[in-house]
C-alpha cells in the first residue's frame, strides 16, 4: 500500500477526499436527520477500511518494461529535473553506453504545483522542463552522447512508467540532489521505483553545489 502522504499531490487529493467524505455526512445530516448521517458516515467508513486492506493485500505491482525495437542495443532512461546538467550524471550515462550500441532517453518531469496540476494548469511548468530538458541534451552531446528527450508527467514514478510503455530500457538512472535537499528522496522516489518496477535503477547524487564551487 503506498504512503497516502509521499507527495504534496497526494496529500492534496487525500484533503480533497476528506472534504468530500465529512461533506457528504454533513449533507445527510441536513437532509435527513441525525440518523441518515450515521447510515451515510458508516457506510462511507466501510469503502475506505476495505479499499485500505485491498491495497495492502495487493502490495506494489512491479512492472516490466516493454521492448519495441531491435534488442541489440542497450537502452538507458534518464529520470531527472534540476540536476539534468550535473558532472556525476553526465559521466554517468557516458559510463553505461560508451564501447556499445545503445540509445539514451531523458525525461523530464513537469514540476507542477498540486493546485495546479488539478486545474489543469501546466504550461509554464512543461515550458520550464523543456528548457531544463535542452540544456541535459546539450551537455550530454558535450559528453559524445547523443540522446533524445521529452516533458515527462510530474510524477517521476509515473514518468517512469509511462516511458517503461514506450521505450522500453535495460536501465533506468535517477539522479537527485543529495540527502537533504532532494525532495525526490524525501517522497521515496528512488525506492518506490525499485518496489514497483522490474527493471535496474541506478540511483545517481549530483551535488551541483559542489560542482559549482569546483569552477570558482
Amino acid at each position: 500500500m503506498r504512503n497516502p502522504l509521499k507527495s504534496e499531490a497526494d496529500a492534496f487529493r487525500l484533503v480533497l477526499l476528506a472534504l468530500a467524505y465529512f461533506g457528504a455526512i454533513a449533507v445527510a445530516s441536513v437532509v435527513g436527520g441525525r440518523w441518515a448521517g450515521i447510515g451515510v458516515f458508516v457506510l462511507l467508513s466501510v469503502v475506505a477500511l476495505l479499499l485500505v486492506l485491498q491495497g495492502r493485500r495487493e502490495g506494489p505491482v512491479r512492472a516490466a518494461p516493454v521492448r519495441r525495437e531491435a534488442a541489440d542495443r542497450y537502452r538507458v532512461l534518464v529520470i531527472a529535473n534540476e540536476t539534468v546538467g550535473g558532472r556525476a550524471l553526465r559521466a554517468m550515462v557516458r559510463e553505461r553506453t560508451e564501447g556499445r550500441p545503445s540509445d539514451v532517453l531523458v525525461v523530464c518531469p513537469a514540476l507542477n504545483s498540486p493546485l495546479k496540476h488539478w486545474v489543469s494548469d501546466e504550461d509554464k511548468a512543461r515550458a520550464a522542463a523543456r528548457k531544463r530538458l535542452a540544456t541535459s541534451l546539450s551537455c550530454l552531446r558535450e559528453e559524445g552522447v547523443h540522446a533524445r528527450g521529452e516533458v515527462g508527467d510530474s510524477d517521476p514514478v509515473q514518468a517512469i512508467e509511462d516511458a517503461l510503455r514506450t521505450f522500453g530500457p535495460d536501465e533506468v538512472i535517477i539522479s537527485t540532489h543529495p540527502e537533504g535537499r532532494s525532495n525526490w528522496l524525501e517522497r521515496g522516489v528512488v525506492t518506490g521505483a525499485r518496489e514497483r518496477f522490474a527493471v535496474p535503477i541506478t540511483h545517481v547524487v549530483v551535488d551541483l553545489e559542489a560542482e559549482r564551487e569546483e569552477v570558482r
